[in-house]
């Protein structure tokens, strides 16, 4: 794939990975995103995960035939873009390292050596002129390891973005960016919102045109609604108006509740309503969708004098993710001593600018007139949206 003049795709798709990271399901596979900008001197962003390294190997040999790389850029040190170094370093031998110190010392701890003779180590600001092609280095910490540094590629306006601005999905698979971008976003690089508005601000100055992560596709200009969603989500702010109902379970009294408040929502306001059954979901999905809805319900049942352990599960991702900014419904059940919904509160005690919409609803085994007009009341609580 040929990007711009000069700037080539030597990635590759993996179709067997069924599980990103060990955690996240990934129906449509992955891309390892790797570039080759040929110029007077030949550049080599990022490298691969081991399982296809021969692959991208063939890929650069196949691009450069007899002529050899003189750079690899490491961006980030994520195994899934850095092991196949080694083995770039052992057939390219004059081939030199750039990266940030921090990433040599990550060098040294998976590889045994940080390259001493043959390392170039930059920082923020630094330039490497490839000949037509002039790389400017910028410091991105935490986005989503210490390590990071992105490259503003200056004669095509290309920002090599490192996992910024990529996606779930292998890029043979036609389907849209924003949702799985947004899962990939809130579940992966979501706790840092902070550093992630940092590189925002440098990335406005910019003349970008297009940018290359290591997942995903590449995004050509116009940019604007990619970098408006990012900031959005670096914000923690609500990216659409609706309410999530997020539930578990036991026996079926519970969600009975979640259904009836739907119905009570939906004739009051033309509110947009997504019901997730907890105990069935993708929870990283479930995740994504509660950053991205300006309005959350909770409903579970009391467990062990606390909550059902998947619904523990997805508030703690929650809270570990900066959730903040939204207002929130909460529904307990307990047969004899429901505690359900002060456990989920005091989970939540830590995330800024929740608003508990009242009443809570409690059940005691199942619906009866007292609880239906709890839950009317709390239907008028969260029938206005958010202002977005």
């Amino acid at each position: 794939m040929h990007i711009t003049e000069g700037i080539k795709y030597i990635g590759v798709n993996d179709h067997e990975i069924t599980m990103f990271e060990r955690q996240y399901p990934v129906k449509h596979g992955m891309s390892y995103n790797s570039y080759l900008i040929c110029d007077e001197k030949n550049a080599v962003m990022d490298t691969v995960d081991i399982h296809f390294t021969e692959q991208w190997l063939e890929n650069i040999e196949r691009e450069l035939g007899n002529t050899a790389p003189d750079f690899l850029i490491i961006q980030h040190m994520e195994p899934d873009h850095s092991a196949g170094i080694a083995l770039f370093m052992e057939k390219y031998k004059d081939a030199l390292i750039v990266a940030g110190a921090k990433a040599f010392a990550m060098l040294q701890q998976f590889f045994g050596t940080d390259y001493a003779n043959r390392k170039i180590v930059v920082k923020e600001g630094d330039l490497l002129c490839l000949g037509q092609h002039t790389l400017a280095f910028l410091e991105a910490p935490m986005i989503h390891w210490p390590e990071v540094i992105m490259t503003f590629e200056q004669h095509t306006g290309t920002l090599f973005s490192a996992d910024a601005f990529g996606k779930f999905g292998a890029l043979d698979v036609d389907e849209g960016w924003t949702s799985e971008a947004r899962r990939y976003y809130i579940n992966i690089v979501g706790k840092y919102g902070m550093q992630v508005n940092r590189l925002l601000q440098k990335a406005s100055s910019l003349p970008m045109q297009r940018i290359c992560s290591l997942h995903g596709p590449i995004l050509e200009a116009p940019l604007d609604n990619y970098l408006k969603l990012y900031q959005t989500w670096a914000s923690y702010q609500p990216e659409s108006q609706g309410v999530l109902l997020v539930y578990s379970s036991m026996y079926g009294n519970t969600e009975g509740a979640v259904v009836k408040l739907a119905e009570i929502l939906q004739e009051s306001s033309p509110t947009k309503l997504l019901l997730r059954d907890i105990t069935k979901c993708d929870l990283s999905a479930v995740v994504s969708e509660a950053f991205q809805y300006d309005r959350l319900v909770l409903a579970t049942t009391t467990y062990n004098n606390g909550i059902f352990p998947r619904m523990r599960e997805f508030i703690t991702q929650l809270t570990e993710h900066n959730f903040q900014n939204r207002r929130i419904g909460l529904i307990e059940n307990g047969s004899w001593a429901p505690v359900a919904a002060k456990v989920m509160k005091s989970m939540l005690e830590g995330c800024k600018n929740l608003t508990f919409c009242e009443p809570v609803v409690t059940l005691h085994s199942a619906l009866n007139d007292n609880s239906l007009a709890q839950l009317s009341a709390l239907a008028q609580n969260l029938k206005e949206p958010t202002a977005l």
